[in-house]
């Protein structure tokens, strides 16, 4: 069972849960009246006590390996600063970041006062305790690696992997971050196309061929491309019809309906027989192998059991940078010796998830070969494996192409796409270019979803694309 898979009924009423996490650390310390003592409690998870306190009895060496030691004995107004968090929390609105403010006010550094505190708000929010407990060990663990301290330095991530584990990314505070987080990433591309179309606007009285010109121009220069853009005109020239208007002042809500059906994706069979095996395409150097540590993160934050596999058999160094990362996530990895055979990596690894009782097996693939065999027939040959080790696998073959290359990324998707059958597109440095009407052409041209846009470099800078959010930013 994955990190708080039983809390996603609790953020609907988290009031009585709340008090009750105070009654039971009243009575695991002797805080509380005989009446409360005689029912049952079970101990809140906390991590390691300050230097010198005395440690928890050891049940057994496995014990004392599996979990942290118990904390001192709590000072006489313990019940009230638990119970002035309690009030706090119970008053808040219920969104992630007001509880996360609160636990965190007064906490400028990681330590054992924000473990206390994250430990008890995972048990106002009724959190098995173990679960909790990982969930801490994690984020500890990947603090000290990282070397930050000050809470500011690390608030946004502590949110976004609660809001991971807590499967929030839709709730409405999440996705204001995100749509922030996407706004400022294509800020590019919105100068470079939202600017000129004020521009065009501010200069014509109605939405005449000499517009349309204009328009074309700016899209072109964009990177959504010749054939992109004059499919995309002629939809937005039928809609302005059907709305019988040629007005320019209407011409912004008419592309940002035509946008919003554009990135719509249609629904699609979700259900997969486990383990779940998405092979990973893409050109060398689109960032493919940080977006597979990035999937692998989401995923293990959600509670997945993931392992990652190097089939890039052939670049140099590759096997030991996603090493390196998956190690860093603490997921699992299989790999063979450099200049392996992809397939029998593909086949080996399929092997591995199936028995070890993975959930997920990330595939990186090669992006070019350093022989005469042909990229496109080495992946096909991947895929014939690994559907006869794995009936239904691969589940999923994502394509990674960098939006800062344009027109080249519609290129690499037509070809991966007639090679192996794409299922989804992930975007890449989305924030690092004015070319983001790639976006567009990708989408209008192939059909695909893209699932996924990277914002930067951090972990949570992998997000989900929503296609109503990115034409509301596009031209905000």
């Amino acid at each position: 069972m994955g990190f708080f898979s039983k809390l996603k009924k609790v953020w609907q009423s988290p009031e009585d849960i709340a008090q009750q996490a105070l009654d039971d650390y009243k009575r695991e310390h002797g805080l509380a009246g005989p009446e409360a003592a005689s029912a049952p409690a079970e101990p809140i998870a906390a991590p390691e006590p300050p230097a010198g306190a005395p440690a928890a009895p050891e049940s057994s060496a496995v014990d004392a390996a599996a979990r942290p030691p118990a904390p001192p004995p709590p000072p006489a107004d313990a019940a009230d600063w638990q119970s002035g968090l309690t009030l706090a929390l119970r008053q808040a609105e219920p969104k992630l970041s007001q509880w996360l403010t609160i636990i965190t006010e007064g906490v400028d550094q990681k330590g054992p006062l924000l473990w206390e505190r994250l430990a008890f708000l995972f048990k106002a929010l009724g959190a098995p305790d173990d679960e909790a407990r990982e969930f801490i060990g994690r984020f500890e663990a990947w603090l000290d690696e990282m070397d930050y301290r000050a809470v500011a330095d690390f608030r946004s991530e502590l949110q976004f992997r609660l809001a991971l584990a807590l499967d929030l990314e839709d709730e409405e505070d999440e996705r204001d971050r995100l749509f922030l987080k996407l706004s400022d990433g294509i800020a590019k591309t919105r100068e470079q196309i939202t600017k000129r179309i004020d521009g065009l606007l501010s200069s014509h009285s109605r939405l005449d061929d000499d517009f349309w010109d204009g328009f074309e121009e700016i899209l072109i220069m964009a990177d959504v491309g010749m054939e992109a853009a004059g499919q995309l005109m002629d939809n937005l020239k039928v809609r302005a019809r059907k709305a019988g208007t040629d007005n320019p002042d209407d011409f912004k809500e008419i592309l940002r309906e035509e946008l919003e059906d554009i990135f719509r994706t249609p629904p699609r069979i979700e259900a997969v027989n486990p383990p779940e095996v998405l092979m990973m395409v893409g050109v060398n150097g689109v960032g493919k192998t940080t977006t597979i540590a990035k999937l692998a993160y989401r995923a293990q934050m959600q509670g997945r059991k993931v392992l990652i596999a190097a089939g890039d058999t052939f670049r140099a160094a590759a096997i030991e940078q996603l090493e390196v990362w998956a190690k860093r996530i603490g997921a699992g990895f299989f790999a063979k010796a450099e200049g392996s055979d992809p397939a029998a990596v593909a086949y080996e690894a399929m092997d591995k998830a199936v028995n070890e009782g993975y959930d997920l097996l990330l595939l990186d693939t090669a992006g070019r070969l350093h022989t005469k065999v042909n990229l496109m027939e080495e992946l096909k040959k991947v895929q014939r494996v690994l559907g006869k080790k794995h009936p239904g696998a691969p589940h999923r073959c994502v394509l990674v192409i960098d939006a800062t290359t344009g027109q080249n990324a519609l290129s690499q998707t037509k070809l991966f796409n007639e090679a192996v059958g794409l299922d989804e597109i992930i975007l890449t440095k989305l924030d690092g270019t004015a070319k983001g009407g790639v976006v567009v052409a990708v989408t209008l041209q192939n059909r695909l979803p893209i699932t996924f846009v990277g914002l930067g470099e951090k972990m949570e800078d992998l997000r989900p694309f929503n296609g109503k959010d990115f034409a509301k930013a596009l031209l905000s």
